[in-house]
């Protein structure tokens, strides 16, 4: 997705008391992919996530706002490594000691598809990501993803995450991880799409950040591309993740 549409969608929410958190490095609309950034290419990441619901509504969720940096560390083509910040507040009083703590951490290595030669090789990416300074923050994901470009399907990549029970939610803090996305030539180099899905091992992804993301990227120019999609929890979580969410997500590269 990164070579594609520039997008480094650094998408997170801390919703409720035991609200969802993705603090992550190059995603697709809501899950980890497997791109990584490129040795010295710099992003910022501008990100807004508001509910569908009105803020009267019960279990609406807070509204998210997210400034991310991430970079490329490791000078090497077929093996990349890229480190990440993201600084996340929310609209929300419910969980006072996340917003007081507002920095998460994550760090992804990675290879891409065709890597050291090997025609046809899946890329792959190992990662860590929502890595908190409080207990309240400390979601600590870790993940795996493999990836792979078919023909006029596009990019499928599937995996599995694991992170912490307490704020996943017991017995579900692990699931797997998919999504589906495509470069449209047919009406624009600039225009892409995605679906993807974060699920639990039970409940069919009951955990606070089971979810099915959908979007789509404009490619303003090199440096700059803009976002738009949707969020949607798993509706048995929306007591703990809020309603959908509607996502507006700027990417900036540098240089």
């Amino acid at each position: 997705m990164k070579r594609i549409k520039l997008m480094a969608a650094a998408a997170a929410i801390v919703a409720m008391a035991c609200g969802t958190a993705m603090a992550t490095p190059s995603t697709q609309i809501w899950i980890p992919s497997t791109d990584a950034k490129d040795f010295k290419n710099i992003h910022i990441d501008i990100d807004n996530y508001a509910r569908f619901s009105g803020s009267g509504e019960a279990d609406t969720g807070a509204n998210m706002y997210n400034l991310g940096l991430s970079a490329g560390v490791l000078p090497l083509e077929s093996l990349k490594l890229e480190v990440g910040v993201d600084f996340l507040k929310q609209s929300s009083s419910s969980a006072p000691n996340a917003d007081n703590n507002p920095f998460y951490f994550n760090a992804k290595l990675a290879t891409p598809e065709d890597a050291f030669g090997l025609k046809g090789l899946p890329a792959f990416a190992v990662g860590t990501q929502s890595i908190g300074s409080v207990p309240e923050t400390k979601y600590n994901i870790v993940y795996g993803l493999t990836a792979k470009t078919l023909p006029v399907i596009g990019r499928v990549s599937i995996g599995g995450y694991t992170g912490d029970k307490d704020l996943l939610g017991s017995g579900s803090n692990a699931g797997v991880l998919a999504s589906l996305d495509r470069n449209i030539p047919e009406i624009s180099d600039k225009l892409w799409l995605a679906v993807d899905y974060m699920g639990g091992t039970s409940g069919g992804g009951k955990n606070t950040n089971g979810a099915l993301g959908v979007g789509g990227s404009w490619a303003f120019s090199k440096q700059i591309s803009l976002i738009v999609g949707a969020v949607f929890f798993n509706p048995f979580q929306e007591d703990k993740s809020g309603k959908p969410t509607l996502t507006t997500q700027i990417d900036i590269s540098l240089p």
